[in-house]
């Protein structure tokens, strides 16, 4: 069965948000049950995935509907907002964790006795980091593959999320070897947990940020462009390239110089071709428009 984009893109999804429930549900009972601050910090990373899961399907959905007269350049960019929502979703869950582990660090600064975590919370951090690492490979292939920054993104915050398992992992593994006066160590864990997850988020912002505004696409990617345009030998001083990112697809507008006693067919025939070039490069959905101007 031939499954469009969206489907695929929705499957893919799909799996991740089905391991995030039975992570998210299994890591709040362990984490409540055996005491440990970093376990439940840990399940509330996976239920911000479970509900970025939630966002990326719904916006994929709609970045998928074609253009028509109100977006006349379709409506890839709800993908780039879905990024964009799923960073933000990152950055707070990282504020809460961080907050709540330096809470209790001043806690125990001040004298007072924390809770030791429990063998349970342990075993729920390990489970975490090797299905949380399976889902990222396993959605990091499926994005690049399908060209969707939103589950790219999403594959990430799996990722993010394996590593703050590892991290729960080392703090309440320590602090039940090395007794109750180390039970620091989970809290702390906790707050090591947010920093990786602020520095995630604030990668996946730029990126988002930069499409949302209409950023150019990275210097080596404008100079294999205007390559390909010199490729052609009728063509000379391509310039005024403009290139930003709609979702999934590039859009790339540049001015060439023709002869200009060449007939309008003859020059259209050329900038047709250029554009099959691109295209064929870049992907059939890019949208690509040549100016012609004649040689001075």
């Amino acid at each position: 069965m031939n499954l469009t984009r969206e489907q695929k893109l929705t499957r893919v999804t799909l799996v991740g948000s089905i391991g995030n429930m039975v992570l998210l549900t299994f890591k709040f009972v362990a984490g409540i049950l055996a005491g440990s601050s970093a376990m439940v910090a840990d399940a509330v990373h996976s239920l911000s995935d479970f509900l970025t899961d939630i966002i990326v399907l719904v916006f994929v959905r709609i970045g998928a509907k074609p253009q028509d007269e109100g977006h006349d350049y379709g409506h890839g960019k709800y993908e780039t907002l879905a990024t964009l929502l799923v960073a933000l979703a990152l950055v707070g869950a990282a504020i809460g964790i961080i907050v709540t582990g330096a809470l209790k660090i001043a806690r125990w600064l001040q004298g007072k006795t924390l809770e030791m975590p429990g063998m349970l919370a342990l075993w729920a951090a390990l489970l975490s980091i090797v299905v949380k690492e399976v889902l990222f490979r396993y959605t990091i292939a499926r994005g690049k593959a399908l060209e969707s920054q939103a589950v790219v993104a999403n594959a990430w915050h799996h990722r993010s999320d394996a590593l703050s398992s590892v991290g729960a992992a080392v703090g309440i593994g320590g602090a039940i070897l090395l007794g109750e006066k180390w039970a620091v160590l989970d809290p702390l864990a906790s707050i090591v947990v947010g920093a990786m997850l602020v520095k995630t988020a604030l990668e996946l912002l730029k990126v988002s940020t930069g499409e949302l505004t209409d950023g150019s696409l990275p210097a080596e990617t404008e100079r294999e462009i205007e390559d390909i345009i010199r490729s052609f030998p009728q063509v000379s001083e391509p310039h005024n390239l403009r290139t930003r990112r709609i979702g999934n697809r590039i859009a790339i507008e540049a001015h060439v110089r023709l002869d200009g006693s060449m007939s309008l067919d003859a020059a259209h025939e050329i900038v047709t071709e250029i554009e099959h070039s691109l295209k064929d490069r870049f992907g059939q959905a890019t949208l690509v428009t040549i100016h012609m101007e004649p040689e001075k």
